[in-house]
């Protein structure tokens, strides 16, 4: 996170020293990192695929672990965190999993670690993040989602270095919505033909 906020900022500003000069601001790899997943849903499985892609190794935690393979090792929660270079969220809010994320958790991580959030922003204590973000406890965070939003124009979250911040736009773009319209109009064709598709009993 820090690292491509440095380079944008650079080219704001037409520092263009980075085409020649690659190695003065940091460069983290995928390939052969550790991502941690929190939650192995939908979502979850997709980013499954997404790491696989990339040469990680990934671990999950999940309420409903499954058999290891050569894609995914189920792991509890303090080895998620104790592991991981990158631990990413996808678990639904509920009060088990409110603030799942906190000052012991965020302890538990690498000094090298990132934290991803596209999941819900109450599944991690921000005031405790904005302390582990300042004081260097992990090496940083992107959050699509925060505990309030949108965030007060004087969260310390917006002045951070080492933080990427997006508007909750992970499912908002106009082809997500569009996609989402046609499953509704797909889902009322099914069941006045009689053919009920997405059934909950």
């Amino acid at each position: 996170a820090s690292s491509m906020r440095t380079q944008m900022n650079m080219l704001q500003a037409r520092d263009h020293r980075n085409f020649a000069e690659h190695l003065m601001v940091s460069h983290v790899e995928l390939q052969h990192k550790t991502l941690g997943i929190i939650g192995l849903g939908t979502i979850g499985k997709q980013v499954l695929k997404l790491a696989n892609a990339f040469g990680m190794k990934v671990i999950a935690y999940t309420r409903t672990p499954g058999e290891n393979t050569d894609e995914i090792t189920y792991v509890s929660l303090e080895e998620v965190l104790k592991n991981s270079d990158f631990v990413s969220l996808h678990c639904p809010l509920t009060p088990v999993t409110h603030h799942i994320i906190g000052e012991k958790e965020l302890a538990m991580m690498k000094p090298t670690a990132y934290l991803v959030n596209t999941a819900r922003g109450p599944l991690v204590d921000e005031k405790a993040l904005i302390e582990a973000l300042k004081n260097n406890v992990i090496a940083g965070a992107a959050l699509d989602v925060q505990e309030v939003e949108p965030l007060a124009a004087d969260s310390p979250l917006l002045d951070l270095p080492n933080i990427i911040l997006t508007p909750h736009i992970g499912w908002q773009g106009k082809e997500t919505r569009q996609r989402l319209v046609d499953m509704l109009a797909d889902n009322i064709h099914s069941y006045i033909a009689g053919n009920p598709i997405n059934v909950k009993n």
